[in-house]
């Protein structure tokens, strides 16, 4: 299957930086960038969200919105979460799980982050599951039995027609925030395996389907070549999303690298 029939998919996670000046000033650079032949998503943190959203709207935006977290069950007594409901309200159609951060610094499980994954598409929502090796693990050769373990668990017990809504997300942990990048072909090697992966788990036109990003220190200066390689769909981008140029530049790579074949 070409990856021309893939859309490719370009989020900003902006994890828990700006403030409300900032990321108002942030979406006014980039709301012009989304829509056409790529998907643009933006994660601002949860303050920000109905002002992001606001903003898209007024200036007829196509770029989407999406949340960084939630809580997996309903409304309720559950003090300092945020459910799908609440995310609903403030205009997010898009949210993200199992980050590495979230993984390994907050102490989220396997178990966590699928009910997360099935609770959140079973809402309609459009998923990104994030998977991805430490440093000691990848030296230890296990990053493509711990990508398999981690995308086997996150999507366990969805279903084929959930795929759709379903994106990938390969995080080489020691690659984030530290300005080190896997080589664009040891990104490809590891994307080619998730997608054989999703192949056993569901069927090769499945997850021929389905689009994978890479989100290791993407910048402008090495978008072009990641994006460039066969099983790469775009970038979920940590830094450099909070940069409206930069971010721009990205979008413009991931368009700029689209294969048809």
């Amino acid at each position: 299957m070409s990856t021309g029939d893939r859309k490719p998919f370009v989020g900003g996670n902006w994890k828990m930086n700006t403030d409300s000046e900032g990321a108002r000033a942030l979406i006014g650079g980039v709301g012009g960038i989304g829509g056409g032949d790529a998907e643009v998503v933006v994660y601002p943190p949860f303050p920000y969200l109905r002002e992001v959203a606001a903003d898209i709207s007024s200036q007829g935006s196509r770029v989407v919105l999406g949340a960084q977290d939630f809580r997996h069950e309903p409304n309720g007594a559950m003090t300092g979460c945020v459910s799908i409901d609440m995310l609903k309200d403030c205009s997010v159609s898009s949210v993200l799980t199992g980050h590495s951060e979230r993984r390994h610094v907050i102490g989220e499980t396997d178990s966590l982050i699928n009910a997360k994954t099935k609770a959140a598409l079973d809402a309609g929502m459009q998923v990104v599951l994030c998977i991805g090796e430490l440093l000691e693990q990848r030296e230890a050769g296990q990053t493509d039995a711990v990508n398999e373990r981690q995308l086997r668990a996150g999507l366990e017990g969805v279903d084929e027609g959930s795929l759709d809504r379903v994106v990938i997300a390969y995080e080489p942990v020691w690659a984030i925030g530290t300005g080190k990048t896997a080589t664009s072909a040891d990104a490809q090697d590891a994307h080619a395996k998730i997608r054989s992966v999703l192949a056993s788990m569901y069927s090769k036109e499945a997850a021929g389907k389905m689009r994978i990003l890479y989100g290791g220190s993407v910048k402008p200066g090495n978008a072009e070549e990641l994006f460039s390689m066969p099983d790469i769909d775009g970038g979920l981008i940590g830094g450099a999303s909070l940069n409206a140029e930069d971010f721009g530049a990205i979008v413009s790579a991931t368009r700029a690298s689209i294969k048809r074949g």
